[in-house]
C-alpha cells in the first residue's frame, strides 16, 4: 500500500521526542497548543538545512535529523532561552524508509537530551529540505540582543574554532588528517553542541551574544556592527584544538577558526564589571568560556587582528560563509 504524508508523520514522528507537561495538543491536530510560563517571554527562530548546500548524500542521516534541531537550538541559546518546542517542515524527493528511520533518530535524541518537544509540521514532496522552527522561553526583558556590545567590553568565546571547518575539508578530500583527529572534526561538522547551558548563565551578564554559524570574523562583525564599534582581537588567545593545530600550519589553522562556519560556539562580550560574576555562573561547565580580545571605540564593525602583538592579515582564498558568494557545497548557518 502507496505511503501518504500522515503515516509517515505517525510512524516517524507522532510518539517520538520528548513530552512535556505544557503541551496541550500537539501532532495530530491542525495546530499545537502549548502553555507558556506567566511572564516569560517567547523566543522564536527557523533554520533551513538543504541538500547541496548544507550537506551532502554521504552525510548520515541522523547526523542531520541532529543537526536540523542543534542548529536551531544554538541561536535559542545566543538569546539565552530554554529551549521548549520545535516544528518541523520536511520536503523529501522520494519516500526512504531507512534514511526516514534514522534521520528521525537523530531529531529525537536531541530533542530529548534539551527537553525539547516536537509537535507538529509538515511534510511535501521536493528538493531534500529540512526546515526546523524552535521556540524557547525566559524570563521577561531577559533575552541578550546583539546590539549591546559597548568600548571597553571584553570579548569571549564558548570554546575551540575551526574543528567543523577542518572536518568538511576533509570530508572534501581538501585535507587529510591522523586517525585520533579524524573522528574528532567530523563529529563536530556532523554534530555540533549548541551551548544552552552557557546561553541561560549569560542572561544579564553579556551585553551582546551571537552563535558562531559564518565563522567568527563575520558573526562578531554583525555585533561590532550593531554596536557601531570595533573589535581587537588577540589571535594567540583563540582555542583552537590539537586537531586543527597539528594538522595544519599556525597561519591555515588561524585562518580556518577565523572563517569556518559550523561551531556553534557562542560569541558573546561582556562589561568589566561582569567578569568575576561570569567566571562564577560559567564554573559548573564542562567548556569555559574564554577571553580573545576586547572592543574598541569607532568603526562600524571592523576587526583588528593581531598575533603577539603584530598585525596580522588573512591570507587569500579565505573568507566567511555567505549563502549568495558560495556555489559549492558549504556547511553552515543560522
Amino acid at each position: 500500500m502507496p505511503r501518504d504524508e500522515f503515516s509517515l508523520i505517525n510512524e516517524y514522528f507522532a510518539h517520538r521526542s520528548a513530552k512535556r507537561g505544557d503541551v496541550a495538543m500537539g501532532i495530530g491536530d491542525d495546530g499545537a497548543v502549548v502553555r507558556p510560563i506567566p511572564e516569560h517571554d517567547l523566543v522564536i527562530v527557523t533554520d533551513t538545512l538543504v541538500e547541496g548546500v548544507h550537506f551532502d548524500k554521504t552525510t548520515p542521516p541522523r547526523s542531520v535529523g541532529h543537526k536540523s534541531v542543534a542548529v536551531n537550538l544554538s541561536d535559542l541559546a545566543a538569546m539565552g532561552a530554554q529551549p521548549c518546542w520545535v516544528s518541523l517542515a520536511l520536503t523529501l524527493p522520494q519516500i526512504d524508509e531507512d534514511w526516514l528511520k534514522e534521520f528521525s533518530s537523530g531529531l529525537d535524541e536531541i530533542c530529548s537530551y534539551y527537553d525539547c518537544q516536537l509537535i507538529g509540521g509538515d511534510t511535501t514532496k521536493g528538493p531534500l529540505t529540512i526546515t526546523i522552527t524552535a521556540h524557547g522561553q525566559l524570563p521577561e526583558g531577559t533575552a541578550i540582543p546583539r546590539s549591546g556590545a559597548k568600548a571597553g567590553d571584553w570579548i569571549y568565546v564558548s570554546g575551540s574554532l575551526g574543528d567543523a571547518g577542518l572536518g568538511l575539508q576533509v570530508t572534501q578530500d581538501k585535507v587529510s588528517t591522523t586517525g585520533r583527529h579524524l573522528q574528532q572534526v567530523i563529529e563536530r561538522l556532523h554534530y555540533p553542541t549548541p551551548r544552552v547551558a552557557l546561553g541561560q548563565s549569560l542572561r544579564g551578564v553579556a551585553s551582546s551574544c551571537i552563535d558562531v554559524s559564518d565563522g567568527l570574523l563575520a558573526d562578531l562583525g554583525h555585533l561590532m556592527k550593531e554596536a557601531g564599534a570595533a573589535a581587537q582581537l588577540e589571535l594567540e588567545k583563540l582555542p583552537l584544538s590539537l586537531a586543527l593545530t597539528e594538522t595544519l600550519n599556525v597561519d591555515d589553522a588561524l585562518a580556518l577558526a577565523l572563517t569556518a562556519g559550523d561551531d556553534y560556539e557562542l560569541c558573546f562580550t561582556l562589561p568589566e564589571e561582569h567578569r568575576g560574576r561570569m567566571e562564577t555562573l560559567t564554573s559548573h561547565l564542562k567548556t569555559r568560556p574564554v577571553c580573545i580580545g576586547r572592543v574598541a571605540n569607532g568603526g562600524h564593525g571592523d576587526i583588528q587582528l593581531r598575533y603577539h602583538g603584530d598585525e596580522w592579515s588573512l591570507a587569500d582564498g579565505y573568507q566567511s560563509f555567505n549563502h549568495f558568494s558560495h556555489s559549492d557545497m558549504s556547511q553552515e548557518e543560522s
